[in-house]
C-alpha cells in the first residue's frame, strides 16, 4: 500500500492563528486539492493527521469539526481526489496525551489501524511538531513552506536532512517523479 500522511492546517488548507472554527473558514491552499487528486489517481492512500486543540479550548465542538471535514472531503472529491481517513487529536497542549503532535501516538495509531509499517511513508507537515512526530513514528518527514512552514525552515531544531518543498503540490510532484 502506498500511504501518505498529511497535516491539515497549513498543508491542505490555509492556517489561522484564530483556528479554523467553521466550514466557511476552511479554505484550500492553492494546488493542494489537485495534489491530493494526483495522489489518488496514482493509487496512493491519503490520510490526514491533525491536532485540533480548538475542541479542548471550546472554540468549536466535534459536530463542527465533522462539518469542517465534510467540507474538506467534498472539495477534494470535486477535484477528483479522495482522503481515505482523518485522524485528529482533540486535546490541548497541556493535556498530556500521546496523540498530540509532536508525540507520535496519532501516527502510530494510523499504522496500527491500517496494519502497516510507517518506515518510508511520507508525512507532510508545515510545523516542527509535524516533523518531530513523523520522525518519532518512523515515517519520512517532509516540510512544506505553506502555513507555518516558512518560519519552520529556519528553526535550529529542524534536521537539515528533511526535504523541504514550497507547497503540497510540489512535494507530491516530487514523490510522483513528475514536473510540478
Amino acid at each position: 500500500m502506498q500511504l501518505i500522511i498529511l497535516d491539515r492546517d497549513g498543508v491542505i488548507n490555509e492556517d489561522s492563528d484564530d483556528y479554523i472554527k467553521s466550514p466557511s473558514e476552511w479554505q484550500p491552499i492553492r494546488g493542494s486539492l489537485e495534489a491530493i487528486a494526483r495522489l489518488h489517481r496514482a493509487g496512493w492512500h491519503v490520510v490526514v493527521a491533525t491536532n485540533q486543540s480548538g475542541i479542548a479550548r471550546k472554540l468549536f465542538d466535534l459536530d463542527t469539526l465533522a462539518r469542517i471535514h465534510e467540507t474538506m472531503h467534498r472539495r477534494v472529491n470535486e477535484t477528483g481526489g479522495m482522503i481515505d481517513a482523518v485522524f485528529f487529536c482533540p486535546h490541548g497542549p497541556g493535556d498530556g496525551c500521546d496523540c498530540r503532535k509532536p508525540k507520535p501516538g496519532m501516527l502510530l495509531d494510523i499504522a496500527q489501524r491500517l496494519r502497516t509499517d510507517l518506515q518510508g511513508v511520507p508525512a507532510i507537515g508545515d510545523s516542527l511538531r509535524d516533523i518531530q512526530a513523523a520522525e518519532a513514528a518512523g515515517a519520512t518527514p517532509i516540510l512544506v513552506k505553506t502555513g507555518k512552514g516558512f518560519g519552520t525552515v529556519s528553526s535550529p531544531d529542524l534536521d537539515p536532512r528533511v526535504a523541504v518543498f514550497d507547497d503540497l503540490y510540489s512535494a507530491v510532484a516530487h514523490l510522483l517523479n513528475t514536473d510540478p
